[in-house]
């Protein structure tokens, strides 16, 4: 007899291990004991040497579905002859595991819960130990109820009796509940007033009549109407204030998206997948639902909780497509709290679909695109986080903040990097209170202990005066890092590139090393120190930020830095922004690529005003879809102080003489789009002569056509190209450049 102890570190708890130890166990003829512990999953068994190498290979081969393991570590110990098979206390300690995120029901509670002979028939908060939420409801660890905010729901004896049977699949699911003993859903009016009657019955039938209704998933509350009704979804726009910016719907099924959309084999499989994100789909008409997205592409979803899949289930006659967009004020995060929620959207929602179990951590929909059968992040929130992100270095006691206006953190321990959910706008007195609060329950969930912070070189970010306070307060050393940098930084430690690599970082704006504003940058370089050698021409932006809303600006200082200004469209106050551009004052210059892709879209199509950020990006893409290149654009360049610029004066004044030739707008905006990949190529071949790895980072490359052009014109010339994968490629996923930068890997 051989006995044998494992330690597991991953995510092991609350996925079914210690049951799926029990069975394995059983199957082999081992005895022994499991337990959690704060790093993970301690066992020790007892049998003979073949069964436990069996037991291992198991292990590694095929764990639980939710389970990731990331470290097994064995242990030989003397035999004890123990006999049987026990689950033992959780053993307290310093928090060192990791949490599941969100996941949606498994096939086995939805039949559950479609079965009218089933205890749990259409209840809309049933799980187990493979699904169910779990990092919107943990208040600590290790992971027990009670350490939930499902500690209030005392079990009835029935799911006491699953929980406590370790051949049920809700064996220790820490949420387990029923209809006797858990969360209850209600329905209540616009004034907040609970009615009487099947609270979802009530929400379809609302749904149905093209009302309005707010509806609490598991990370936040939504507001939801029916898709397919202009009026409903204007009145929703009007109410919450979001005129121009696509809104994310939820379908029954694949079917149900299909109706619009044209779905891929890949782009199903992750839409079906435990995660759900909503994924942009190609529209089957490019120019239909303009009342849902201006752009050729919608934002789908499915229901990734049981109430959802019973509100879209047409049970009472309601839409099996619908809106679901995030509520909150103008700006804000997310709303989680009820009587919050009453309260804020009093005169935006004609009802309320509302549940008692707190949510006790804020988590966004993720949003995604699928390019070459992998998502690409525009935001990675619910479904994902917090699982970390895995270096192939240690990392432990680094605090990156990350940038601003799409505020993310990452905190390190060991090899794992701790990338927040997306957090928003830190601009927003309630967007920088969520961050303190994500970053505080991070640290206190995860142990972490913070001994060396990072933060973007920008002064007057939010995030860098967190960390210049955290600094101050602790007595840490602050490190301040360039912001592009951080991004080329961020695409390595996704793809655990070591380098060095030069790096194409496209985004809107960032401060420079030289105090001007970055953003289509090319970099050379590692985790320890880069060099920029190209970029694109700077523009001055008369007025500073307020170009990315007022596009028109951005579009006359290229027109008239091409000598055409009559180029630019006109706008109000045109003449004064033009003397203001003369002047030079409140003028910073700005290489960007995101305010040229503002100026172009402005230059193309005459529109000054943008109603969000990046939405005249989003729009010339969708312009330039399908369309052929008006004319094959060569791109021009100049060296100055050892830089080599993209000289976009050449190109604008091509676009300007083919559009007064007559040139349709989506043939030249894809003429543009062409000339910026042949540029990226250009720069590549010769500030690149070592033909290093290329990484592509930055907002900009969210831009599925330059994705794809940039990388194939590359990977034709013979470059090795790396996109993101785990992360986003905009400043949501920066942090993790900072942190690997700060780290040394």
């Amino acid at each position: 007899m051989t006995r044998r102890r494992f330690l597991i570190e991953g995510i092991v708890q609350g996925v079914g291990f210690r049951p799926f130890v029990h069975r394995q166990a059983a199957r082999l003829g081992l005895n022994g004991w499991a337990r959690n512990t704060a790093a993970g999953l301690e066992l020790e068994l007892e049998g003979s040497a073949p069964a436990l190498d069996d037991f291992l290979h198991t292990l590694r081969t095929a764990p639980p579905p939710l389970a990731v393991i990331e470290e097994i570590r064995t242990e030989e110990l003397a035999p004890t002859g123990e006999t049987g098979f026990a689950i033992l206390p959780s053993r307290q300690g310093a928090a060192a595991t990791l949490i599941s995120p969100d996941l949606a029901p498994c096939g086995a509670c939805l039949a559950e819960m479609n079965d009218p002979q089933g205890r749990r028939y259409r209840y809309p908060f049933i799980n187990c130990t493979d699904c169910g939420p779990r990092f919107s409801i943990i208040r600590r660890l290790p992971y027990d109820r009670p350490a939930t905010t499902m500690a209030s729901f005392a079990m009835c004896p029935d799911c006491a009796a699953e929980y406590a049977d370790i051949t049920s699949r809700r064996y220790h699911a820490q949420p387990n509940c029923c209809p006797v003993c858990g969360p209850r859903a209600e329905y209540r009016d616009a004034r907040g007033a609970v009615q009487d009657g099947d609270p979802l019955v009530l929400a379809q039938r609302a749904l149905a009549a093209g009302q309005i209704v707010a509806v609490k998933g598991t990370g936040g509350i939504h507001l939801a109407c029916r898709a397919d009704s202009p009026d409903a979804v204007a009145r929703l726009r009007r109410r919450k204030q979001r005129p121009d910016k696509p809104l994310a719907l939820m379908a029954r099924d694949l079917s149900a998206a299909g109706r619009l959309c044209r779905i891929t084999g890949d782009e199903a499989a992750l839409l079906q997948s435990p995660r759900r994100p909503i994924l942009l789909l190609d529209k089957k008409d490019p120019t239909g639902q303009s009342w849902l997205s201006a752009t050729t592409r919608l934002g789908v979803m499915l229901p990734y909780t049981p109430l959802h899949i019973l509100l879209l289930d047409g049970h009472s006659g309601g839409p099996d497509l619908v809106v679901m967009t995030s509520a909150n004020r103008t700006g804000c995060p997310v709303l989680t709290d009820n009587e919050e929620a009453v309260d804020v959207l009093q005169g935006v929602a004609d009802g309320f679909l509302l549940h008692d179990r707190p949510i006790a951590n804020r988590c966004d929909d993720s949003l995604a695109m699928v390019w070459r059968g992998a998502p690409v992040f525009f935001r990675r929130s619910r479904g994902y986080a917090p699982q970390p992100i895995l270096l192939d270095r240690d990392a432990t006691g680094i605090l990156a903040f990350g940038a601003e206006q799409k505020g993310a953190f990452a905190a390190g321990r060991g090899r794992h990097a701790f990338v927040s959910q997306y957090i928003g706008d830190l601009k927003n007195a309630e967007t920088l209170d969520h961050y303190r609060t994500a970053l505080r329950t991070t640290l206190d969930l995860f142990g972490l202990m913070p001994r060396a912070l990072v933060c973007d070189l920008h002064p007057d970010y939010a995030s860098t005066r967190e960390a210049q306070e955290m600094a101050r307060e602790r007595g840490l050393p602050l490190r301040q890092v360039q912001h592009h940098w951080a991004h080329m930084a961020a695409c390595m430690a996704d793809n655990r590139l070591t380098g060095p690599v030069f790096g194409l970082v496209w985004d809107g704006t960032g401060l420079g090393e030289d105090g001007t504003v970055w953003g289509g940058e090319c970099l050379v370089g590692d985790f320890r120190s880069y060099r920029r050698v190209g970029s694109v021409r700077p523009i001055p932006l008369a007025g500073g930020d307020v170009c990315t809303a007022q596009i028109g600006r951005t579009a006359l200082a290229l027109a008239r830095d091409a000598g055409c200004p009559a180029f630019a469209p006109d706008f109000a106050r045109r003449e004064a922004v033009a003397a203001l551009l003369d002047s030079g004052l409140r003028c910073p210059r700005s290489s960007g690529m995101g305010r040229l892709f503002d100026g172009v879209y402005a230059l193309l199509t005459g529109c000054t005003q943008a109603g969000y950020d990046g939405q005249a990006p989003a729009l010339l893409e969708a312009l330039a879809e399908g369309a052929a290149p008006e004319e094959v654009y060569t791109p021009a360049f100049y060296e100055e102080n050892g830089v080599r610029f993209f000289d976009t004066r050449p190109l604008i004044r091509a676009l300007w003489q083919r559009k007064n030739a007559g040139a349709g707008a989506a043939g030249l905006a894809a003429g543009f789009q062409q000339a910026l990949c042949r540029m990226a190529l250009d720069q590549c071949r010769i500030l690149n002569p070592d033909r290093l790895p290329v990484v592509l980072s930055g907002g900009v490359f969210l831009n599925r056509a330059l994705l794809e052009g940039v990388t194939a014109l590359l990977e034709e010339a013979g470059y090795t190209v790396y996109p993101h994968k785990r992360v986003s490629p905009s400043d949501e996923g920066l942090a993790l450049g900072q942190l690997a930068i700060a780290a040394g890997i």
